[in-house]
């Protein structure tokens, strides 16, 4: 592999297992459960679960999830949709009633019906082997004995202080001495170590029927929200079939809408046109086109993603070869489109993504959030679980496809990738962080499939990161003259170190079969192996 992009951490490799996701802590509790006899969907459950202690502001039981499984038995990838729904009662038309011409971005109006509880579950009663009770001890721990927070998760943690505060569930759960704790502080959980306990013992019954149903809807009582025990007790995960491109010999799965990963192909599709590795990493033309294909993934996602179980979502057109072959035709060398099609709702990098290989072969590509840090800034009461806001997500224009509706879906940003190769586990690899995500895909994959990079390098290099109309936000670390040379064919761009997403990376080497392993620089990433 080439050494286009000089890393300073090494690639992390074994045989027997690994894992890599945001925080150290809950990486070695999906090591621990690989080495106990468990496999890739126990420990990539394991991992969530921690990170759900470790990590509150970003992820957890009151949020949503999505999987994609490798099962090497029968050499296929499953995917998993475990996000939630609208309440029965939210309509347009009580939105309208209520004054608002769009959804709110914070409180209970957003809030949807938590999706992971459920989606942990049905992955390990599907796919694990160590039962539910197991795989959550890890969490329980933690929750119980405490855990020492992290200087990343401490400055997140202080930068929500306010938003907590507004919540008094939320600030008696995680403001307990009138203040955000700081990096190095024991933090322990108890009420949501009840609730963990409550999952591990009963089940995703426990959650959707139980005491856990019952806080979370006095609490939107509480605040005049829309959610119901009914909301709660028709929730289902929903096992789907994966959708897929073909890149450089390569198979690249995303899960299906309502979730944005088709972006991410709909650019793949277009950048399958073009010579990158002639190129070069570094090479402007090379870094136009990625921008151009990645803006019109972005554009396309936006006006058409919804769920398709209440809306008509073009997936063949989307990705057909038709569809590539035209919007390649709108790009040039010389100067960046200037008006994309579609629109691109604000950004949130509050989400944890976590990869699992096992020494059988399987694998778990898992994405966990509650959207923005924190979710609606409210706790259920006595449970400890923050509840998201992903209901920010529907548009209130009825003749957008992702306009809001009873029991419907919001358009969702969090997406797990996996790649194979002849049929073969080739990459399980992600990168989260809201709308950054399938551009981070894009940019993750060339890196290894068209620069050479390995692991570790591919998730250094720097990145971009579209807004709307021809405005990046874009990291330092390139040559100057690249970023003049994008200027003048009409890039917008704006150099910033944060917003750029995380990225977890576990390949598989074509000859040995060693897990080939790297982790996020930008923030506590963590890959670990045997």
């Amino acid at each position: 592999m080439s050494n286009q992009f000089p890393s300073r951490r090494p690639v992390v490799m074994g045989f027997g297992g690994a894992v890599a996701t945001s925080q150290p802590l809950a990486a070695q509790a999906g090591l621990r459960i690989l080495m106990e006899g468990g496999n890739a969907a126990d420990a990539a459950v394991a991992t969530a679960a921690v990170l759900n202690v470790v990590e509150p502001m970003s992820t957890g039981m009151g949020g949503d999830a999505f999987a994609l499984i490798y099962w090497a038995k029968d050499r296929r990838v499953y995917a998993l949709n475990a996000s939630g729904r609208a309440p029965y009662a939210a309509t347009l038309e009580e939105m309208q009633r209520r004054g608002l011409s769009e959804m709110p971005l914070r409180g209970i109006l957003p809030v949807t019906v938590p999706g992971a509880a459920a989606g942990w579950a049905d992955t390990v009663a599907r796919f694990g082997r160590l039962g539910l009770d197991r795989v959550l001890q890890p969490a329980i721990d933690y929750a119980e004995g405490g855990f020492p927070v992290s200087a990343g998760i401490a400055r997140s943690w202080q930068a929500s202080e306010a938003l907590l505060r507004e919540d008094s569930a939320a600030a008696a759960t995680y403001l307990p001495n009138g203040r955000a704790p700081r990096a190095g502080e024991r933090r322990c959980s108890p009420d949501l170590a009840r609730s963990l306990r409550l999952l591990a013992e009963g089940g995703a019954d426990a959650f959707y029927h139980g005491p856990i149903a019952r806080a979370i809807v006095a609490t939107s009582e509480r605040y005049d929200g829309l959610l119901t025990l009914q909301d709660l007790a028709d929730h289902t995960s929903t096992w789907v079939e994966p959708i897929h491109t073909d890149y450089r010999g390569y198979r690249v799965y995303e899960c299906p809408p309502n979730g944005q990963g088709i972006a991410a192909l709909i650019a793949l599709n277009i950048l399958e046109g073009y010579d990158l590795r002639a190129m070069g990493y570094q090479a402007a033309d090379a870094m136009h086109l990625k921008m151009e294909a990645v803006k019109l993934g972005m554009t396309a996602a936006g006006q058409f993603v919804a769920d398709p179980e209440q809306a008509a979502v073009p997936v063949a057109g989307l990705l057909s070869r038709a569809y590539a072959d035209e919007r390649r035709s709108r790009i040039t060398l010389e100067r960046a489109i200037q008006h994309p099609d579609g629109g691109m709702p604000p950004t949130s990098p509050d989400t944890v993504y976590l990869t699992v290989v096992d020494g059988e072969g399987n694998a778990v590509s898992f994405i966990n959030s509650l959207y923005m840090g924190f979710g609606s800034g409210i706790v259920a009461e006595g449970t400890g679980i923050a509840l998201q806001n992903r209901g920010n997500l529907f548009a209130l224009d009825a003749a957008h496809p992702n306009c809001i509706a009873p029991h419907k879906r919001p358009y969702h940003t969090i997406i797990p990738c996996m790649v194979t190769g002849d049929g073969n586990l080739a990459i399980c690899y992600g990168v989260m962080g809201g709308f950054m995500q399938p551009q981070g895909h894009v940019q993750v994959l060339c890196n290894i499939v068209d620069h050479g990079m390995d692991p570790q390098q591919a998730l250094d290099a720097p990145r971009f990161f579209y807004q709307k109309e021809n405005a990046y936000h874009i990291e330092a670390g390139l040559p100057e003259e690249l970023y003049a040379s994008l200027r003048a064919r009409g890039h917008d761009l704006t150099f910033g170190t944060s917003g750029f997403g995380g990225g977890q990376v576990i390949m598989v080497h074509p000859e040995s079969g060693a897990l080939l392993c790297g982790s996020e620089p930008r923030n506590d990433g963590c890959a670990v192996a045997f």
